[in-house]
């Protein structure tokens, strides 16, 4: 049929079970899905005046202070071109400070003076103060757009901060791995140049019982930093590196680090069967499962992100989180009140649903049904697009049985409703499950019950509708419905009966439609 032409596109990019067995449980591609583009909301990708928790003395190197409101640029220039070591501490201290001031800090101004070369020696110093200023005015910059971190690298900053790593201060190694945060934050072409500079041993390396939690927050932000992007994804060998450390990071109990692994973790799977298999043979899964019931939604939010890019992935990687519980905590994420963890939960409801129908009946055994029918019926419109792919998926790969099933439960009924959205596409998907939940009925020879009860619900109105839509795709997609299941029907003569081992469509009481 031609709705099945006109969804091609986005059903390929499910798991795909009933469509093309060759391309069984296939991804979606990520430019074309708003929920695919993983982007992390809740924090920014570079950090500027951020709070290190192992400074010795926080008033004294506080950006805070006011005194240096009035210092010129030519001043900062002459201090840190001296040969005096104070007047160079005096120099970098009123840069940093001048760099941590306001929205808008003179980013450009300090690097078209010619002093980041400086600060690069700096960095290279035994005087930890100037170490520390110069590292902290050079991660400012590299908190800027792309060419202000272009910057940073190209003047050599990379290797010397990832040998400040290793500095026995803790609040200069502090200030090295929010450094080399903001390079990696930058993309995936920084990322790899820190990769390639081995940066992940010298960051692991700093993870120990002994750890201050303040620096295991930036480092694991870090760390999430270099899991980031997709084009190209990080080297798999940097992945397994990091995988373990991160899998230790997931069992502590600290809000922001918890939040940033999961990040990371949602990164990593966001990927080929190939990247989500490196993840899922971890173990975490069933961590993941538990984090998505966390009370922060900070936690809760990429451990969700997580579990939805490994459902996406083959049907045994959706059979690891079934089995670790996740169909007892997606009802209660599809009632959230935030939208958009209502979305994102439909969203990953729409991948199971996309699986064999042994998984599918897993849905229905653990009532998820009904939370799906809510949030067709009341969710907002982002969730309810998901919620129509999930019956659509539903339909497309269910047993006869299962379909009935999802009918009973008036999944028909809500998705009637939406006929009367303007989004085009989302009409065509649903066309596409009623055209499915036909082909179901045809087997059990009870297209006409079928149709008596569309009618009943007002969703032969709404088709005829249709058939006036500016879309030519709809048009036709309405245009044969009608043709096919409408236009010779009898309904005088139409007798709603049941028999023992038969379907019955009753429209008048829609609970007890179409009944096994």
């Amino acid at each position: 049929m031609p709705i099945k032409n006109v969804v091609d596109e986005r059903i390929s990019k499910f798991k795909n079970k009933g469509k093309d067995l060759a391309k069984l449980r296939e991804r979606r591609i990520f430019e074309c899905v708003e929920l695919r583009k993983a982007q992390k909301t809740e924090y920014f990708l570079k950090r500027r005046n951020i709070t290190l928790s192992s400074l010795p003395d926080e008033e004294a190197l506080s950006p805070e202070n006011n005194d240096t409101v009035s210092v010129r640029i030519e001043d900062i220039i002459r201090d840190v071109n001296s040969e005096d070591r104070e007047a160079q501490t005096r120099g970098c201290q009123a840069a940093r400070k001048l760099l941590s001031k306001g929205s808008d800090p003179p980013l450009k101004e300090i690097i078209d003076t010619g002093i980041l070369s400086q600060f690069v020696a700096f960095l290279s110093t035994e005087e930890p103060t100037l170490q520390f200023e110069a590292a902290w005015a050079l991660t400012n910059i590299a908190s800027g757009t792309s060419w202000h971190t272009q910057q940073v690298v190209a003047h050599g900053a990379v290797p010397a901060f990832i040998n400040l790593l290793a500095s026995p201060l803790l609040h200069i190694s502090e200030q090295a791995v929010w450094a080399l945060g903001n390079i990696a934050g930058d993309g995936a072409a920084y990322r790899d140049v820190l990769i390639e500079y081995n940066v992940i041993p010298a960051l692991l390396a700093r993870i120990s019982p002994d750890t201050p939690v303040g620096y295991l927050r930036n480092l694991t932000w870090t760390l999430s930093n270099l899991c980031r992007n997709k084009n190209p994804c990080p080297p798999l060998s940097a992945v397994q590196q990091m995988l373990p450390s991160l899998i230790q990071l997931l069992h502590l109990s600290d809000k922001d680090i918890l939040s940033d692994a999961c990040w990371a973790i949602s990164y990593l799977s966001d990927g080929s069967n190939d990247r989500i298999d490196v993840v899922v043979r971890t173990g975490i899964v069933p961590r993941l499962v538990e984090l998505m019931n966390n009370k922060e939604l900070c936690v809760m939010t990429p451990a969700l992100r997580s579990i939805g890019n490994i459902v996406s992935g083959s049907d045994l990687h959706t059979q690891m989180a079934i089995d670790a519980g996740v169909l007892s905590v997606i009802p209660k994420l599809l009632r959230h009140p935030k939208p958009t963890v209502q979305k994102e939960a439909a969203w990953a409801l729409s991948n199971i649903a996309a699986g064999p129908c042994k998984q599918i009946q897993q849905l229905i055994t653990c009532g998820l049904l009904p939370p799906l029918v809510e949030v067709l019926r009341n969710g907002d419109f982002k969730t309810q697009k998901e919620a129509v792919w999930a019956v659509t998926n539903f339909t497309s790969g269910g047993t006869v049985e299962q379909v009935v099933n999802l009918v009973q439960s008036g999944a028909l009924e809500a998705i009637l409703n939406l006929l009367q959205v303007k989004d085009a596409k989302v009409i065509l998907v649903i066309l596409e499950a009623v055209d499915n939940m036909f082909m179901a009925a045809e087997k059990l020879r009870e297209t006409e019950k079928l149709s008596l009860l569309i009618e009943e619900l007002g969703g032969l109105e709404r088709i005829e509708m249709l058939q006036n839509h500016a879309n030519e795709m709809v048009y036709q997609a309405a245009h044969n419905l009608i043709e096919k299941y409408f236009s010779n029907r009898d309904t005088e003569a139409f007798q709603v009966d049941t028999t023992q081992n038969g379907f019955e469509f009753q429209a008048p009481d829609v609970q007890k439609t179409f009944e096994f």
